[in-house]
């Protein structure tokens, strides 16, 4: 669920901090400063999740006042669009990618996926007003070098890098949950199936759901758990490779 929006700060604020145009110089070494602030911060939100993020936990991990934050970042709302675009500074960026544009939508996806993995965090932004910092734009830009010069509109470039985003954003939910299910019970999902699929068997009839039980039992013991999201995301994301490769020879056969 959605606990945070990136954009909330002052424009000018978040912007100045996003491209660190207004810095106050640190005294001594041991100084605050706006990247450790914003280390910290991602560390509080990788541990123990957006909702414990605050200034004042911060703060804490830190071993400063909180009021001491507020010399260098106006709020949490501002806090929160530098974490954003210090995280996206984090994916790879490799210019020789083969396999054409669909190696480098693949290579893309695949890096925003390791980028959630990461920061589970992430899922719980809302970033249709995104952070305008440099990470951002330069991973705009090298996104769209993935498919410039195949023949699409500059409007179909935009909309081809959101339709990839959107589908990592929501693929990687399943990876992200299993992930902090095995972490919280301590069970991974191999032995939870392991535990549930004998009484299940058991439990449901074949005649009332043949097709459930035909399917379910083909994936239960192909994956060896309920579901494989990575397997899930990469035969999706396939898929929709295949559906702008449609949309790419339309637009070079003239259409």
């Amino acid at each position: 669920m959605t606990t945070e929006y990136s954009g909330t700060g002052d424009p000018a604020r978040s912007l100045a901090l996003l491209w660190r145009t207004r810095e106050r110089p640190s005294r001594r070494g041991g100084d605050l400063s706006v990247d450790r602030i914003v280390r910290a911060a991602i560390e509080v939100a990788d541990a123990e999740g957006l909702t414990a993020l605050s200034m004042r936990r911060v703060a804490e991990r830190l071993g400063v006042g909180t009021m001491s934050l507020y010399t260098h970042v106006p709020g949490k709302g501002e806090l929160l669009d530098v974490m954003l675009d210090t995280v996206y500074g984090e994916t790879a960026r490799p210019e020789d990618v083969p396999g054409g544009w669909r190696g480098r939508l693949a290579q893309i996806a695949r890096e925003t996926w390791a980028l959630y993995l990461r920061h589970p965090w992430l899922l719980q932004v809302a970033t249709t007003r995104p952070p305008l910092g440099p990470n951002l734009i330069a991973r705009y830009e090298y996104e769209l070098r993935a498919v410039d010069g195949i023949g699409l509109t500059d409007v179909e470039m935009d909309s081809v890098i959101t339709l990839v985003g959107g589908y990592v954003y929501g693929a990687v939910r399943g990876a992200v949950e299993a992930a902090q299910a095995a972490q919280r019970t301590g069970m991974t999902e191999q032995q939870w199936w392991q535990a549930h699929a004998p009484y299940l068997e058991k439990a449901m009839d074949p005649r009332r759901f043949p097709l459930a039980a035909r399917v379910g039992t083909a994936a239960g013991q192909e994956y060896q758990a309920a579901a494989d999201p990575a397997r899930a995301f990469e035969f999706g994301l396939h898929r929709l490779l295949d559906g702008i490769e449609v949309l790419v020879h339309s637009r070079q056969a003239g259409g």
